[in-house]
């Protein structure tokens, strides 16, 4: 018997993960923390912090556990990101996965690991994922409620385990996908630290020398006779400086306007789409960025597949998580296509954002009915391919760095320099 296109796919213990994504909005409201303060049965004073919906929500909890409310209050959080730690949620997802193999019902797990928990927003999330899966609802739809610390990614594949009832095993998959997501992330900040701490450091120098030390020169040069016998590169960084220091009132502002304008300029979809296409076209950045960008669709797409979410899904979670816009736009032509019937080695190939070798490597391991697997030995490849990638871009950077920056302070220098020489030698001639 079939099915109307909108059916909900609704079955005793499981539930389809089309309707049960969508339902889940109009299940649960946004989450807030709230801070409480209550007696407990003999009179002593308890605090804490508590994610709930509403300050009432916070108070019938508190009754359940026979505690009196005496002060309920929301809590504004100043918290950037999550809150939470990729390590600190590894350490969650491994011990949660022991605890299901090991045959413990979830809602003791999640009190256990809540009991223990040192970070208090991580504490506080677990708590209510608890009271929430206590009201009846799922693992997965109780995790969707905190969207900061569980991205869309790690509830599908944590629904994809419960429908398949291989919780434990995804979890395990997912521990090991977010520590190579993390090293991936390291990566990248590898190859971008290193380039833009040296060229802060060279715009602080000059800053220095242009504002202090050049004036002080250009004044002790003043009291030895004048400026009409300096020689012509003396000259020359003496009225640079000057002319920097004359037009600081201005350039302070002017650079303060100009990076909120970048900054405006990036938040535009045209303007990201712009950065991120010229990340990938740079001459010696832009090759490891595309490996970086490889492997992290490879890891991604393999753990969904292996995982049993729909590819259509999975294409949707890989190019939101892409990190770039001109992949996120190949990886949803791809989706599109798929969705036409056509294979994914085809719409990949013509976007032109990943290398030959990936395309044909999808394509066997599509015709082969092993594509999960085929993509994770991708994401190995060019994990390895980023590490010796990064290592030579450090390598190569940083001696064309020093020579920037040497050359720069060493003109100025010799600048500062050249009159003394001169001077030297005239006394010594005397």
């Amino acid at each position: 018997m079939g099915l109307a296109p909108n059916a909900p796919l609704v079955g005793r213990g499981t539930i389809g993960i089309f309707d049960h994504r969508a339902t889940t909005t109009l299940c649960f409201r946004s989450m807030a923390e709230f801070a409480w303060v209550a007696r407990g049965p003999t009179g002593e004073v308890q605090k804490g912090v508590m994610v709930a919906d509403t300050k009432a929500a916070v108070e019938r909890r508190l009754r359940a556990q026979q505690l009196n409310p005496q002060r309920v209050s929301k809590r504004l959080s100043f918290t950037f990101g999550s809150g939470v730690d990729h390590t600190e949620l590894v350490k969650f997802v491994r011990q949660f996965a022991t605890m299901i193999d090991a045959g413990l019902p979830l809602v003791q797990c999640l009190d256990i690991l809540s009991s223990q928990e040192p970070n208090p927003i991580l504490k506080a999330a677990l708590l209510d994922i608890k009271s929430t899966v206590e009201q009846g609802a799922t693992f997965s739809d109780a995790l969707r409620r905190h969207p900061k610390i569980f991205d869309e990614l790690f509830v599908n594949l944590v629904n994809a385990g419960e429908v398949g009832g291989i919780l434990d095993t995804i979890l395990q998959r997912l521990a090991v996908y977010i520590e190579k997501n993390v090293k991936l992330r390291r990566q990248v900040k590898g190859a971008l630290t290193y380039p833009i701490a040296v060229i802060v450091i060279m715009i602080i120098v000059m800053v220095v020398l242009m504002t202090f030390v050049i004036p002080a020169f250009e004044n002790m040069f003043a009291e030895f006779g004048g400026k009409g016998e300096l020689p012509k590169l003396t000259q020359v960084v003496i009225a640079i400086s000057n002319g920097f220091v004359a037009a600081l009132p201005v350039l302070i502002p002017a650079s303060i306007a100009l990076a909120f304008a970048a900054v405006q300029f990036y938040r535009r979809p045209k303007g990201k789409r712009f950065v991120h296409k010229m990340i990938l076209k740079l001459p010696i950045l832009g090759p490891v960025m595309q490996k970086i960008t490889v492997a992290r669709f490879s890891r991604t797409m393999g753990t969904l597949l292996a995982s049993g979410v729909p590819i259509i899904d999975s294409m949707n979670i890989v190019a939101k998580a892409s990190g770039n816009v001109i992949v996120e736009e190949g990886l949803i032509y791809a989706r599109d296509r798929i969705s036409e019937g056509r294979n994914l080695a085809e719409p990949l190939a013509e976007v032109k954002v990943f290398p030959g070798m990936v395309v044909q490597m999808v394509g066997v391991g599509e015709q082969t009915g092993a594509l999960d697997t085929m993509l994770n030995k991708v994401a190995d490849f060019y994990e390895d391919e980023t590490d010796v990638a990064v290592a030579a871009l450090t390598s190569l950077i940083e001696p064309i760095m020093m020579v920037m920056v040497g050359s720069v302070v060493g003109v100025v220098l010799v600048s500062m320099y050249l009159p003394i020489f001169s001077l030297a030698g005239n006394i010594k001639g005397e």
